[in-house]
């Protein structure tokens, strides 16, 4: 029989007292062990918040976010912890919360005076608060797909921060910290790339009710009804991502806005930022003027609803607006994306439901202008029932356009395990 080679040996062993790097690590946790097939895992919209969660940290939910550079969570009193001069540290405080103290990396460990721990700053976006914690390995759950169902249960070690349980404040009921997407090495989708080899992108698809679907390495993405072509080879378009110095988020720019195919008059190119966590677009003061202006005009004659239910400015009587299957006959927008790619917004992301009988036009006023931010920052509700395709590699983000225009939705993924 022949005997293993010296230099492997050296390696199984490197891998086993690294146990704290996922990319290492993530063979000896069940699943397929780095099998090559992307992950899938449910989304659920919470209706007091609007956020969205998935059952990532040993099945407990964790909420999306797409400005989040980091995993973090809750932690038992003993965890394990990265030391200070450790790499994935660095990775850790590569983007600082906003109003968080820079107080260093680390802190001497209580039972090793002579040890550094690495410490990492989760951020709560909605409390808008940070706290301080230690950079620990939680396991993440999820299933590996062919795109069609969820094949395997699989987990896998990822870098997070601890957070104090105060940092819960504001998330939804069950929610056990937050699941950082953006682009950061130490982000959900970069470590499910490396635990998985898989491709570095991940295909979003938010729900309006029901459950959504995200697949972190890219796809392919198959729903419901059976016959369908995979919806990540057939999206109505594509632009470049771009980056914001200092913010780890998702950034496009258009070079126009345009209403029921009118263009807006705007001050010259808008970057905009794509955000989980407001549920409706914003728009800096000087964009939503014209912006709401230019619906207004389009929709002369229709019925309004006076005064407009907060927080929006254009409210009508949704039993005169007609519908279609794209949602309310109202006009449609267009995001004039780079790239000559058109993000085409209709009734169904572009009017909200808020009673009976009233739908209002879902756009506010931005009501603080940061430094630096984005002008318009498009939220969950304008992008549910689209899928989103953000593609690190490529460095762009595909865009299927509304799904309804497809006869289905994002909730119409077929969660029963597969063979």
């Amino acid at each position: 029989m022949a005997q293993p080679k010296p230099a492997l040996l050296l390696a199984v062993a490197l891998c086993c007292v690294s146990a704290l790097l996922p990319w290492c690590a993530a063979a000896s946790y069940g699943g397929n062990g780095g099998g090559g097939k992307p992950l899938v895992t449910a989304i659920t919209k919470d209706a007091a918040t609007k956020l969205y969660t998935a059952p990532l940290k040993d099945g407990h939910p964790l909420v999306l976010d797409l400005s989040g550079p980091l995993i973090w969570s809750t932690c038992p009193p003993k965890h394990p912890s990265y030391e200070c001069h450790h790499h994935v540290c660095a990775h850790a405080h590569a983007y600082h919360p906003p109003d968080c103290p820079r107080t260093g990396h680390g802190v001497a460990d209580e039972d090793d005076p002579f040890r550094c721990k690495c410490t990492a700053h989760p951020y709560n976006p909605i409390a808008r608060k940070s706290g301080s914690g230690d950079l620990t390995r939680v396991t993440v759950t999820a299933n590996d797909t062919d795109g069609k169902n969820p094949l395997h249960p699989l987990s896998f070690p990822a870098v997070a921060a601890c957070a104090p349980h105060s940092l819960l404040a504001n998330l939804p009921a069950g929610a056990v910290g937050v699941a950082g997407l953006a682009r950061s090495r130490v982000s959900l989708p970069a470590q499910a790339a490396r635990a998985q080899k898989v491709a570095n992108k991940f295909a979003l698809c938010l729900p309006s009710g029901g459950q959504g679907v995200a697949i972190f390495g890219g796809g392919p993405l198959f729903l419901l009804p059976p016959g369908r072509p995979d919806v990540t080879t057939t999206l109505a378009g594509t632009t470049p991502l771009r980056r914001n110095p200092g913010k780890p988020g998702y950034f496009v720019s258009a070079k126009g806005v345009a209403v029921n195919q009118e263009q807006v008059q705007l001050p010259g190119p808008v970057a905009i930022g794509l955000s989980s966590r407001i549920p409706y677009t914003e728009l800096r003061g000087d964009l939503y003027g014209p912006f709401v202006k230019a619906f207004d005009k389009a929709t002369a004659g229709r019925k309004r609803v006076t005064p407009a239910v907060a927080p929006f400015e254009l409210c009508y009587d949704s039993r005169e607006l007609g519908s279609t299957r794209l949602g309310y006959a109202v006009p449609q927008v267009d995001l004039m994306l780079e790239g000559s790619a058109n993000w085409t917004v209709f009734g169904a992301n572009s009017m909200v439901q808020v009673n009976d009988n009233t739908a209002c036009f879902g756009f506010v006023k931005m009501a603080k202008e940061e430094k630096g931010a984005p002008a318009v920052v498009l939220g969950g509700f304008q992008m549910e029932n689209n899928l989103l395709v953000f593609d690190e590699e490529k460095q762009q983000l595909g865009f299927s356009s509304l799904l309804f225009g497809r006869q289905t939705t994002c909730s119409n993924f077929n969660f029963t395990l597969g063979a």
